[in-house]
């Protein structure tokens, strides 16, 4: 090949560049180097397979925010035969997250003290430039005034000019020091930013807003050559070796959710509350229940009756039946119509240790044996509506004399 024999599009120089920059970004071949594109998948272009050797793609499916999921499906396309596995990507990209974190720590104390280092060496860089431009400013006021100084009086038109050149002079040097006043009001008053911090919550700088995906698998790719991904059908788990940079290896092993079990689903706390409610209570009371506990639905929401009935269908949670009640068991609401007082005087009997009450969660409504409204004191308590009675003790003196 000759060079340069005809005329180029672009340039030699440029060309090479290219040439690099399509061999980086050759996603489907195993040895290459890697460049972070962007995306929501963090582990993009990063995960070989483990059973047959090829890159893996990312597919994005779902409606609205549509999550990624990782498929070794070259097999299909290029020779028919089934795909080797198929994963979601939130969990892996997780576990490798953490596990970065945790190669990174050790780094993570210097990396801030150079970062705070480098932060007090910008700010001395640029108040360098302010003073070095009110230096030049006054050199150039100094030089106007000579140059006045040094004119000939009868020359009017001369020395009004330098006149003029003379302010400006003047007021360049005055805003220079107005700018100088400034940046140093600012930097007593704005504190210099903790950048310590940083290496004690490494997961807040890693999910920071300003932090792109870009950059995080730019960081990614820094310190990981690539990594082999299989499944393990026995245990139904993600098995992850990460090739580090300089030779060693980690494995990390994620499970892999069976069919409905998405991020969406409805917390087991949740769930254990509406089973162990759900043959006693009604779905409004299992709400209201499960809001006080501050358990919210699998999306975030609030729970209503609906949205337990809609749960116990899915989960096959048998219903609370009215007409088969146990009448052994009464609500507040029941016991204050039998007594014949309100919810608040039931509350304050069973607050004061005369009436035994029973919850069958925390924070869930109180289950009162019928048989214990029939004691002696709730019957007394509930039958006492004056003022509280006082023992009166012999050596008690009296407020008021007998005469």
């Amino acid at each position: 090949m000759i060079k340069d024999h005809h005329e180029a599009y672009i340039g030699w120089a440029e060309f090479e560049r290219n040439q690099k920059l399509l061999a980086i970004n050759a996603y489907g071949r195993v040895d290459g180097v890697k460049s972070g594109r962007g995306g929501r998948a963090l582990l993009s272009g990063m995960l070989c397979c483990g059973r047959c050797g090829r890159r893996l793609t990312v597919n994005y499916v779902g409606g609205g925010i549509r999550q990624a999921v990782y498929r070794c499906d070259r097999p299909n396309n290029y020779l028919g035969q089934p795909r080797c596995f198929t994963f979601g990507g939130r969990r892996p990209d997780e576990a490798i997250t953490r596990e970065l974190l945790r190669a990174v720590e050790p780094l993570a104390i210097e990396a801030a003290m150079h970062a705070q280092r480098r932060h007090m060496e910008v700010q001395a860089e640029q108040r360098r430039i302010v003073e070095l431009d009110l230096q030049q400013a006054r050199y150039e006021a100094s030089l106007a005034e000579r140059r006045y100084a040094a004119c000939d009086p009868d020359h009017r038109l001369i020395a009004s000019q330098l006149e003029k050149g003379w302010e400006a002079a003047l007021e360049r040097v005055r805003r220079c020091e107005q700018r100088v006043a400034a940046f140093d009001q600012e930097q007593e008053a704005a504190p210099p930013p903790n950048l310590d911090g940083l290496a004690e919550d490494l997961q807040a700088a890693w999910n920071a807003p300003g932090v792109t995906m870009r950059s995080r698998q730019q960081l990614l790719r820094t310190l990981v050559k690539d990594i082999i991904a299989d499944v393990d059908d026995a245990t139904r788990e993600v098995v992850l070796t990460v090739h580090w940079r300089g030779g060693q290896h980690s494995q990390i092993r994620v499970i892999k959710p069976r069919t409905g079990e998405h991020g969406c689903r409805t917390p087991e706390d949740a769930l254990a509350v509406i089973r162990s409610m759900a043959g006693k209570w009604s779905d409004e009371h299992i709400a209201a229940s499960l809001n006080r506990m501050g358990l919210p639905t699998g999306q975030g929401k609030t729970w209503t009756a609906h949205r337990v009935s809609s749960t116990r269908r899915v989960h096959d949670i048998r219903a609370y039946r009215s007409a088969h009640k146990d009448s052994d068991w009464l609500t507040m609401s029941e016991a204050a119509a039998t007594l014949g007082v309100n919810n608040h005087r039931i509350r304050r009997l069973i607050k004061d240790g005369l009436l035994p009450a029973e919850q069958v969660v925390p924070r869930a409504p109180y289950q009162i044996r019928a048989s214990d409204l029939l004691d002696p004191k709730v019957t007394d308590a509930v039958g006492r509506t004056d003022r509280p009675c006082h023992a009166d003790g012999g050596k008690q003196i009296s407020m008021f004399s007998s005469t």
